[in-house]
């Protein structure tokens, strides 16, 4: 007899977030979600390890407001009762909007703490008093600075995408806020990998934590079919206009903000619905981009790798490299956006033959096998990747922000600190981002 699979009642979730779930459509818990929960739920200190995509907000989200709900404590100005950091501005977003509906079926409330958005309705919402704060270590080290908010009433504390943290910088600044909650406190720390320093920051917040590893980010998951194209250079934009002229929603990534600005618009010129994610872009342009790629008014949005991590939209069944990634772990990263939540994807880097023999060898670091084709212009191949060419816009409209965001660094998505400057740094050699 084949055994039943637990259900999020199974695993000791309180009913008012079983039947927020249900009303979302998540009735299934995910492999990281089945393994975590109920140590998280017991009050456990948990080290979660999978990739982005495997449902690791619900699975700290959910012990996280239980444990809120059944505390005897209460909501006080500008000392939130829970933390949950996370690297960038697209995913405190993307997790404050999937922790609200689920807070508000305990009478619990979500604010989110940001670099690039404005600071004062930021600190009307903490004065107010919030249940959960979902921030960046920038901002929220600002705001600490100027006495708006206080960590010494945290409960529970969430590092999500840690090993991300490290790879930005931030773990200093995660460290300097994790040492002003109290040490008797709940700890979820969430990450891919431990390397750089994540093992350290295990050992020194953590309390005997119990460690549940699905779904490492150190392989791709075999749901994605990986193809190598080979192309001339002169055939290279003829081939990436076909790719994202089929039926999929895609996902292209290129190496710099001016490459992502210069396909972008060259793709919006040709009637593709596109929209383009980097850091030239205000904050307010980058959500309005990621909003419409997420609600299908543009089929394609064409990033730097400030989207290979942290951004979460469903059904994106093709990733482009059109400018093959540097080494293989941004290889996986990028790959990541799509076969997610269990769903298929395909992925495709366009390659030059000098590009060749690097991505064949961090594609074996990758430990994935692509299927390598030499093509050209209408190789039957491309349609087959990408699906039947779509008719082109009557009127391709811009989703995107002319100017250049006037937020600090704008080159990477949030700053370890310091305070917000007015204009981007001058000289900065982080181009790429």
């Amino acid at each position: 007899m084949t055994p039943t699979l637990a259900g999020f009642a199974d695993l000791g979730v309180p009913a008012p977030l079983v039947t927020a779930l249900d009303r979302s459509g998540i009735t299934t818990p995910f492999p990281i979600q089945s393994a975590t929960l109920p140590d998280a739920l017991a009050g456990r200190d948990v080290l979660g390890r999978g990739r982005t995509g495997s449902g690791k907000t619900i699975a700290f989200g959910l012990p996280m407001l239980a444990a809120l709900a059944t505390s005897k404590k209460r909501r006080e100005p500008s000392r939130p009762r829970a933390l949950v950091l996370v690297p960038t501005r697209e995913l405190a977003n993307q997790v404050a909007e999937a922790l609200t509906p689920l807070a508000r079926a305990l009478s619990l409330n979500v604010t989110t703490v940001i670099g690039g958005a404005g600071q004062r309705p930021q600190v009307d919402s903490l004065r107010r008093g919030t249940d959960v704060l979902v921030a960046c270590p920038g901002r929220l080290e600002d705001l600490i600075r100027q006495r708006h908010c206080r960590l010494d009433g945290v409960e529970v504390t969430v590092v999500d995408e840690a090993d991300l943290m490290a790879d930005l910088g931030f773990l200093p600044a995660v460290q300097r806020l994790l040492d002003q909650t109290p040490k008797g406190g709940q700890r979820l720390l969430f990450s891919a990998t431990l390397d750089h320093g994540i093992d350290g920051l295990v050992r020194r917040y953590l309390t005997d934590p119990v460690t549940h590893a699905v779904d490492s980010e150190a392989s791709a998951p075999p749901e994605i079919d990986h193809h190598l194209l080979t192309v001339s250079m002169g055939d290279k934009p003829a081939i990436v206009h076909q790719l994202a002229s089929g039926n999929q929603r895609a996902l292209l990534f290129t190496r710099t903000k001016h490459g992502a600005k210069k396909l972008a618009a060259r793709l919006l010129a040709a009637g593709i619905p596109t929209t383009e994610l980097h850091g030239n872009l205000a904050q307010s342009a980058r959500e309005r981009n990621l909003a419409a790629f997420s609600d299908g008014s543009a089929r394609v949005l064409v990033a730097t790798d400030i989207a290979s991590r942290g951004i979460h939209v469903d059904d994106i069944g093709l990733v482009v490299h059109v400018d093959p990634p540097a080494e293989h772990k941004a290889y996986l990263h990028r790959s990541g956006r799509t076969a997610r939540a269990g769903a298929s994807g395909i992925v495709v880097t366009v390659a030059t033959p000098e590009q060749v023999k690097g991505v064949q060898a961090l594609a074996r670091l990758a430990r994935v096998h692509p299927t390598t084709t030499k093509v050209t212009p209408g190789h039957a191949l491309l349609e087959e990747l990408a699906g039947p060419p779509q008719a082109p816009s009557a009127r391709p409209v811009s989703m995107t922000s002319a100017k250049p965001a006037p937020v600090a660094h704008p080159h990477r998505p949030e700053r370890p600190r310091g305070r917000v400057r007015t204009r981007p740094s001058r000289g900065s050699s982080r181009s790429s981002r």
